[in-house]
Order: C-alpha cells, then structure tokens, then sequence
C-alpha cells in the first residue's frame, strides 16, 4: 500500500463525529476522524513499514501520525530520532499514542524518559510523566516513589495543563498502588486541589486525585 492510496483510505474511513471530537480538543487544519479502531485494523494490514510510516508522519495530520505510530519500526530509531519526533508533536491524541505504542518497547525508553522529564517542552514532559505512571503501576524497581512525590509537590502546580494530566495519573497511582505512600498522594491532592470541580460524566470517576484513589481502593 502506498501513501496516496493509505490517504485515500484514512479519508474513507473518517467519522464526523471523531472530526467534532478533535476539532473539541484543539486540533486543526485538516482531520480525517478515523476511529483508534480503524486505525489499529489499518495498522494490521499494512504491518510495519518505515518509508510509509515517516511519510505519514511527515505529512503532519493527526490520523496519519497515528498510523504512523502504529508503523513505524520504533526499536530501530535513535535517541536523537525519538527525541525529534517526541518535539514535533503538536496534540495530545499523538502524544499519548507515542507514550503508549512508539515508546513501549524501545531499548533507551528509560533514557529518555528521564531526558523529558527536565526539559521544558511540553509534549516531551506529557510523554515522560506517562510513562512514568505506568512504571508506577507495575511498581517498577527503579522508580523512587519518594522522590516522585517530591517531584510532584514542587512542580505539579505550575506545570502546562497538558503536563498536569499526566503528573496527575502518576499522583493517583502512587496512592492506589503504594498504601505506605497513600496519605501523602491523597494530601498533595487535596493541598494542590487540581481537577476537583472538574465535570464528570454520570458512572465515570473523578480526576480529583483523593476522589480517585479512594474509589479505586473501595473495589480493590
């Protein structure tokens, strides 16, 4: 499959609803509205293919750079590459999927998780901090939860909203998944009140990391 026939494809399978949902999130210029779903079946068919995928990348719409992520052959980039590519990221849609897909299994993961941490650009941070908080989940050997909460105490609060979503999901897993940790999270939560008047839908759980943590230990 090559590029215009994989366009062609992804403008086949837009969704106005998906459109309305980005274009809700701060995306612009043009926007295909493919469903993760779609995405992830596209991404089966075509398998891993580099030259495709860093044409779709390159081409800088939030559907292609997703599909890109699903192609690419991630293991094989350097640093200095995933570094790049973490930079050019404009949404957070894109963010999270790097984090998730494109991060998962590379051999510098925790190189350059702790290289995004102390820079100040802000999708970089987004991706540091969520890895980090499924590092948390999985009560990682080489996490030092203390320092991760100090770490939270003294920047959580003037980080970019789009860094706050991510320290916030580390936050709440410290106090889900270390009881000796729990008061504290549940404290800083309170202390830095982030997401407490936030709107939840009906049956849904509240980002308010106290609210969180509690509910998650009353069905554990």
């Amino acid at each position: 499959m090559d590029f215009k026939e994989t366009l062609s494809l992804l403008e086949s399978l837009g969704k106005e609803a998906r459109r309305k949902h980005y274009k809700k999130h701060g995306v612009e210029g043009k926007i295909y509205g493919v469903n993760a779903g779609d995405l992830k079946k596209l991404a089966k068919t075509i398998k891993v293919d580099d030259p495709l995928g860093t044409q779709l990348w390159n081409h800088n719409i939030i559907d292609a750079r997703m599909l890109a992520i699903l192609i690419l052959p991630f293991k094989e980039k350097t640093v200095k590459e995933m570094d790049k590519m973490a930079k050019e990221i404009q949404y957070d849609h894109v963010a999270d999927w790097f984090a998730a897909y494109a991060m998962k299994n590379h051999p510098d993961k925790e190189t350059l998780r702790k290289q995004w941490l102390s820079t100040t650009e802000v999708m970089p941070q987004r991706i540091a901090w969520q890895i980090t908080s499924n590092l948390v989940t999985k009560k990682d050997p080489n996490i030092d939860v203390g320092i991760l909460l100090d770490n939270l105490e003294t920047s959580m609060k003037s980080a970019h909203e789009k860094v706050q979503w991510t320290m916030n999901f580390t936050l709440a897993y410290i106090g889900i998944h270390y009881e000796e940790h729990r008061q504290k999270a549940i404290n800083l939560g309170e202390n830095l009140g982030l997401y407490r008047d936030y709107p939840v839908p009906k049956g849904c759980t509240s980002p308010f990391a106290p609210i969180w943590i509690n509910a998650m230990i009353k069905q554990q």
